[in-house]
C-alpha cells in the first residue's frame, strides 16, 4: 500500500511542478491538501488547453492562509473558511471551489471498505480515546456476525493545520456533547487519545493508517479511493447508514444556502437527507480584492473559471462534488466582481 501511496502523490506532483516549470507567469497557489488532487487535474488539462500552468503548494489549510497573508502567493486554499469580520479585516473575498467528503478509514485485516458501521457518537469517542478496542461492546452491538479482533485502537490525526481536520472535528462537535465539551472544533485541536499517530497532509494520514494495524483516522475520501484504504460506513441524520461517493456528497450539498453566511462559509455537516454523507466539505479560495499583481488574480480568476465550466467530469472520477453552474455564475457576479482589475 505504501508504494502506492507514494505513486499517486509523485503523480499528483508532476502534475503542478510540470505545469510551474514551464514560464514565470504561472499560477501561484498554497493551502488545503483536502482539494489537492482534483486541483492537480485541473492544473494538468489547463496546461494543455492555455499553456498556463498552476504552482499550487499543498501545505494545509492554516499554512494557505498564512502565505495568502503574506503576499507569497496569488490565492490560498482552505478548507477552514475564514469568518466574515476576518475577511473584512484581511480585505479579501471567499469562495467555494469544489465539494467533497472526508472520511473515517481502517487499518483492520478482513473488513472492506464499508463493511463496518458505526454512528457519530461512537466515532467520537474512538477518537477520543474512550473505546479503546475494536472489539468493544458498542461496535460489536452495531455489527452483528462480525468478528471483531481483540486489537488495540490507534488513532492517526493530522500533525499540521488543516481544513480536513477543521471539517471532521466539526463533525464531531455535531454529533458529541462530551467531544463538544472537551475538545471542541479547529483547523488544530488536541487529540486526547492515549495513542495516537500525527501525518502531515491527507497524504501523511493515509500513509499511516496504511502503516499501523489496528489504526483509525480521517482523509479526504480521494485519498482513501485511491489508495483502497477501507473506510468505515457512518449513520447520518436521518438514521441511514450511508458509504462516502459524490452523489451521496452531492445529497449533503443539495439544500445549501450559500449566501446566507460572509463569505459564503457554510458547515456542510450533519444535514438532513436519506443519502447525505455526514462529513461533507466544501474547499475555499482566498484572494485580495485589491492584488498587488491584478493581471495574476485575473489569470487566478481565469484558471477556476475554465476549471467551473471544463472539469465536472473530472471532479466526479475522483469523487469529489462540482459546483452546479447556478453557483459558479452567483460566485463570478457577486465575488469575482470585487476583485479589482
Amino acid at each position: 500500500m505504501n508504494s502506492i501511496l507514494r505513486k499517486f502523490a509523485v503523480v499528483a506532483a508532476s502534475a503542478l511542478t510540470l505545469a510551474s516549470a514551464a514560464h514565470a507567469a504561472d499560477i501561484t497557489g498554497a493551502g488545503a491538501t483536502f482539494p489537492y488532487p482534483i486541483y492537480a487535474k485541473w492544473a494538468e488539462a489547463y496546461k494543455k488547453s492555455t499553456n498556463v500552468g498552476l504552482n499550487y503548494q499543498s501545505i494545509g489549510s492554516s499554512g494557505g492562509i498564512r502565505q495568502i497573508r503574506a503576499k507569497t502567493v496569488a490565492f490560498g486554499g482552505t478548507d477552514a473558511p475564514l469568518s466574515g469580520a476576518d475577511l473584512d479585516k484581511d480585505g479579501m473575498v471567499q469562495f467555494p471551489a469544489i465539494l467533497g467528503g472526508v472520511v473515517p478509514i481502517i487499518n483492520l485485516d478482513g473488513f472492506k471498505p464499508g463493511e463496518l458501521k458505526v454512528t457519530g457518537e461512537l466515532l467520537a469517542e474512538m477518537f477520543m480515546g474512550t473505546i479503546l478496542k475494536w472489539n468493544d461492546a458498542k461496535i460489536a452491538a452495531l455489527n452483528p456476525g462480525k468478528k471483531l479482533p481483540d486489537q488495540a485502537i490507534t488513532v492517526v490525526h493530522r500533525a499540521d493545520g488543516s481544513g480536513t481536520t477543521f471539517i471532521f472535528t466539526d463533525y464531531l462537535n455535531e454529533v458529541s456533547a462530551a467531544w463538544k465539551e472537551k475538545v471542541g472544533k479547529g483547523a488544530a485541536v488536541k487529540w486526547p487519545a492515549a495513542t495516537s499517530v500525527g501525518g502531515k497532509g491527507n497524504e501523511g494520514v493515509a500513509a499511516n493508517v496504511g502503516r499501523v494495524k489496528g489504526s483509525v483516522g480521517y482523509v479526504e475520501y480521494a485519498y482513501a479511493k485511491k489508495n483502497n484504504i477501507p473506510h468505515l460506513q457512518l449513520r447520518n441524520l436521518n438514521g441511514r447508514y450511508v458509504d462516502p461517493d459524490d452523489k451521496t456528497f452531492a445529497a449533503a450539498a443539495a439544500g445549501a444556502d450559500w449566501f446566507s453566511v460572509p463569505g459564503m462559509g457554510i458547515s456542510l455537516v450533519n444535514l438532513k437527507g436519506n443519502d447525505s454523507w455526514p462529513i461533507t466539505g466544501a474547499s475555499f479560495i482566498l484572494m485580495y480584492k485589491n492584488p498587488t499583481d491584478k493581471a495574476m488574480s485575473q489569470d487566478v480568476l481565469k484558471f477556476f473559471d475554465w476549471s467551473f465550466k471544463n472539469g465536472k467530469e473530472m471532479a466526479l472520477e475522483l469523487d469529489y462534488v462540482p459546483l452546479p453552474d447556478v453557483l459558479t455564475k452567483a460566485i463570478a457576479d457577486k465575488v469575482w466582481t470585487q476583485i479589482a482589475k
